[in-house]
């Protein structure tokens, strides 16, 4: 039986410099999403679209203790996880608002972009089908031999899939470098965990695996960023996988569409008030005497005209090409070494 780990609460053991850069980085997330939201509801984003606003801790902080060459794959909430790992907001954007500049020249969307130079290898729109994607990653770099680790993310609602387990075992019986990370922002779709999972220690369950892990708070940048290091240096170990379950927290609905009439306002303006992750680093920056309030509003605004540059770069990129229709259906053979 497993023995419950939480990750010990992290100080803030980093330079001035990492911490304006990982207040940058979620600050950078949050305005991005908000403006992808504003663009949805003027209908210049069509389909479905999943906000990562209240988590942006997660991504960041694993990609903190991350290298290059390191990959990640990740589900439909995906934007977070790109610009996390340094694809360009222009990009990012165009191909939300299915224009030619976008990363999958507007043919993929919110879901379905990819980034073979920041191995990013995308979001994808099927309940935990990047789980075994992201193993198989993991695969090849282990027969390649080289100390590469893959972040496999998925959320909660995703744990109850068949295929994660099978994942779970096939990377401990061949040691695969894969940080499994369980985005548990503890409502699914729009149901509570409490309500819809009897064994909600999601991290436990890779006991039966011999799995190790540990829960980790993920409204604190600087805890995960501490246990990414700890899984990673597992991993690069040779000591197979391992999984992370970090709580967090979303601010808007699952997706635009969602009301998220499952939960009180009252609830999600207390984790606002008393849990958000940026204004967390904001508070040590100040208390530290690491920045000032003008040095933190000048980031800002230089954020936001990033994301406001981002939104006319996609307004401005044209439509896909009718011809369009016919290109990227089939992958050119390509060398091994390549992958």
């Amino acid at each position: 039986m497993a023995t419950r780990k939480t990750a010990a609460k992290a100080t803030p053991n980093v330079s001035k410099e990492d911490l304006l850069q990982y207040y940058r980085d979620m600050l950078l997330i949050r305005r991005f999403e908000e403006k992808a939201g504003q663009l949805y509801g003027m209908g210049l984003i069509g389909g479905f679209c999943h906000l990562y606003i209240g988590q942006e801790a997660v991504v960041v902080g694993l990609e903190a203790a991350a290298k290059e060459g390191d990959k990640r794959v990740t589900s439909y909430r995906d934007h977070g996880h790109m610009l996390a790992c340094g694809m360009d907001p222009n990009g990012v954007m165009a191909e939300l608002t299915g224009r030619e500049g976008g990363y999958s020249k507007g043919k993929g969307g919110s879901m379905h972009m990819f980034s073979k130079e920041k191995h990013f290898y995308g979001g994808h729109g099927i309940v935990a089908a990047q789980v075994p994607i992201g193993a198989g990653l993991a695969f090849a770099d282990k027969y390649k031999g080289n100390d590469n680790v893959t972040f496999t993310y998925f959320g909660d609602g995703a744990a109850n899939q068949g295929q994660v387990y099978e994942a779970y075992n096939m990377a401990e019986l061949w040691d695969l470098p894969v940080v499994f990370v369980i985005e548990n922002n503890q409502y699914a779709m729009g149901t509570s965990t409490k309500r819809s999972t009897k064994s909600n220690s999601y991290w436990e369950r890779g006991a039966a695996y011999g799995i190790e892990g540990e829960e980790v708070d993920g409204m604190d940048v600087l805890a995960v960023k501490a246990a990414g290091e700890k899984a990673v240096a597992h991993c690069r170990a040779g000591k197979g996988p391992y999984i992370l379950e970090i709580k967090t927290y979303r601010y808007r609905g699952h997706s635009m569409s969602d009301p998220a009439k499952y939960r009180t306002r009252d609830e999600v303006q207390k984790m606002r008030e008393e849990r958000d992750c940026i204004e967390q680093v904001r508070q040590i920056l100040l208390t530290g005497k690491h920045a000032t309030e003008d040095d933190l509003k000048a980031i800002d605004k230089d954020i936001k005209e990033v994301v406001n540059a981002s939104a006319e770069f996609a307004k401005e990129s044209p439509e896909p090409a009718l011809e369009e229709l016919w290109t990227d259906i089939y992958a050119e053979e390509i060398p091994q070494e390549a992958v």
